[in-house]
C-alpha cells in the first residue's frame, strides 16, 4: 500500500510559504524537479534541527504557488514545475507542429518505420493489460495479417485497428459516439460479456485492485455521473482557445488520467486511455506520436505508472506525480526512436556492401543481409511485400533476380505457398564483396 503524506496545518504551510527556511530552497528544489512523493522524500539528508515533515512542508509550500484546478468536479489539481516546462518546450521544438524536425525520420522509410512504431504500441499496450503472446508471434501476426488464435492476439489486432483508425480520424472532434467507437475497436472479442464493448458501465460494480494482494486502491466515481463527465472530457478535449491556458502535451495527460480516474467502462479503460492521449496529441499537431512507442516504455515501469495514479489519489488529488512520469515517458519513447532509427540506417548500411554484387537494388541487399543473419530464414512473397510495402509483382521478381544469382532457391511449403532460402553457394557469392 502507498504510505499516505504527513497532514500539514495551515499554520505550518503558511509559515513555510512566507518565511521559508533558505536552506531547504535548493532541496526542495531538488525535489520538485522530479515531483517525488513523500515516501522518498522522508530519507533525504536534511539540515540539523530540520525534520522530514518541515521539509514536506516546504515541498507543498512550493508546489502550491503554482498549483491549478484541472478538474473542477473531483478537485483534482496541477503545480506545473520548471522542469515540466522545460520538458514541454523541448518537445515542442522536436516533435511538435510545424517546429517539428522532420528530418528525424528518413524520407523514403517514414512509412516502414511508422508500421513499426504503430504495431510496437498496439503489442506493449496490449501486453500490459494482459496480453501474454511474445513479441515476435504478434508482430508476425499483425504483418502477416494473420487471423486472431485467442484473446491475448485479439487484444493486440484490436489495438492495432484502433490507432489505425484514430491517425485516420486524428482531425476529428471528438464526441460521445466516437469515444465508445474507440472503445469498441478496443476491445471487441475480449471482454468477458461482448455487451460492454462500446457501451459505458451500468453499475458500480468496478475498483481498481493491487495486483497481488488484491487490495482496493481506487474507486471510481458513481456510474451515474458518466454521462456528464463524458460531456466534459469532449469539451476539454475539442476546446481550442480555453480561458485557462494548459499546455497541449499536459493537457492530453490530464486526458489520460481522467479516463483512468472515472473508469468509464466495465474493462479496456487504460488502453482506452492511453489511445484518447495518442489521438489528442496527433490533433495538437505532435505528428511525431505517431512515431512513438509509449506504451512500450511504460511498460518497462509499469509499477511507476501504478504508483503515479495512487501518489495522487493519496496527496490531495495532486496530478503532478501524474504528468511528470507521463512527460519522462515521452523523453525516453523520443530517446527510444532515435536509437531505433541510428540502428536501421546502421543496418542498412552494413547491407549496401552487398550492392558491390552488382545488379542488385537496395531492397535485395537487405533480403541478402536477413539470409546473411539469420542463415536459417525461409521468407515468402508476401513476407517482402509486408515488410518493404511493395507489390507481389515486385517482391517476386526481386527474389526471381537473387535466384538468378544462385543465392537464393524457391522450395514448396504447401501444395500453393513458396517459400525461398539460401543456396549452397550463397556463403561463397557474398564472401567476395565482405
Amino acid at each position: 500500500m502507498i504510505e499516505s503524506p504527513p497532514k500539514i496545518s495551515r499554520k505550518e504551510l503558511a509559515k513555510a510559504f512566507f518565511t521559508p527556511n533558505k536552506a531547504l530552497t535548493p532541496l526542495t528544489q531538488h525535489i520538485n524537479e522530479k515531483y517525488e512523493y513523500w515516501s522518498d522524500v522522508k530519507y533525504k539528508t536534511l539540515p540539523e534541527g530540520v525534520t522530514a515533515e518541515q521539509l514536506w512542508a516546504s515541498v507543498k509550500a512550493a508546489r502550491i504557488t503554482n498549483r491549478k484546478m484541472v478538474w473542477d468536479k473531483y478537485e483534482i489539481t496541477l503545480s506545473v514545475t520548471d522542469q515540466m516546462q522545460r520538458m514541454c518546450h523541448n518537445f515542442d521544438m522536436n516533435f511538435g507542429g510545424s517546429w517539428g524536425a522532420n528530418s528525424i525520420i528518413p524520407e523514403q522509410n517514414k512509412e516502414q518505420y511508422l508500421i513499426n512504431s504503430l504495431m510496437e504500441e498496439a503489442i506493449s499496450s496490449s501486453q500490459m493489460e494482459g496480453a501474454s503472446t511474445t513479441r515476435k508471434i504478434a508482430k508476425e501476426m499483425l504483418e502477416k495479417k494473420i487471423t486472431p488464435r485467442d484473446k491475448s492476439q485479439q487484444m493486440i489486432s484490436n489495438n492495432y485497428r484502433t490507432i489505425q483508425f484514430i491517425a485516420e480520424n486524428k482531425n476529428e472532434p471528438l464526441t460521445v459516439e466516437l469515444f465508445l467507437k474507440v472503445h469498441a475497436l478496443m476491445t471487441e472479442g475480449t471482454l468477458e460479456q461482448s455487451t460492454y464493448a462500446g457501451k459505458f458501465r451500468d453499475n458500480n460494480n468496478v475498483v481498481v485492485e493491487d495486483g497481488i494482494t488484491h487490495t482496493t486502491v481506487h474507486t471510481p466515481p458513481s456510474f451515474k455521473e458518466i454521462p456528464d463527465f463524458i460531456e466534459t472530457l469532449c469539451h476539454f478535449f475539442n476546446e481550442e482557445k480555453a480561458k485557462a491556458f494548459i499546455h497541449p502535451i499536459i493537457r492530453g495527460i490530464i486526458i489520460h488520467f481522467m479516463i483512468a480516474y472515472v473508469h468509464p467502462f466495465v474493462d479496456g479503460n487504460g488502453r482506452t486511455a492511453r489511445a484518447l492521449f495518442y489521438w489528442y496529441m496527433l490533433k495538437q499537431g505532435y505528428w511525431l506520436t505517431e512515431y512513438l512507442s509509449i506504451s512500450k516504455v511504460i511498460s518497462k515501469s509499469k509499477k511507476m505508472y501504478e504508483k503515479s495514479y495512487l501518489y495522487t489519489e493519496c496527496d490531495e488529488k495532486d496530478m503532478g506525480y501524474f504528468v511528470y512520469y507521463n512527460l519522462r515517458v515521452l523523453d525516453l519513447a523520443f530517446n527510444d526512436l532515435k536509437e531505433y532509427i541510428k540502428r536501421k540506417q546502421e543496418d542498412k548500411k552494413a547491407a549496401n556492401a552487398f550492392l558491390h554484387l552488382g545488379d542488385i537494388n537496395e531492397r535485395q541487399a537487405e533480403i541478402i543481409k536477413i539470409f546473411h543473419d539469420n542463415p536459417k530464414e525461409v521468407i515468402t512473397v508476401k513476407d517482402l511485400q509486408n515488410k518493404f510495402l511493395v507489390t507481389p509483382t515486385t517482391a517476386k521478381n526481386d527474389l526471381i533476380g537473387l535466384m538468378s544469382k544462385n543465392l537464393l532457391i524457391e522450395i514448396p511449403l504447401n501444395k500453393v505457398k513458396k517459400g525461398y532460402i539460401k543456396t549452397e553457394q550463397f556463403d561463397d557469392i557474398i564472401q567476395k564483396v565482405l
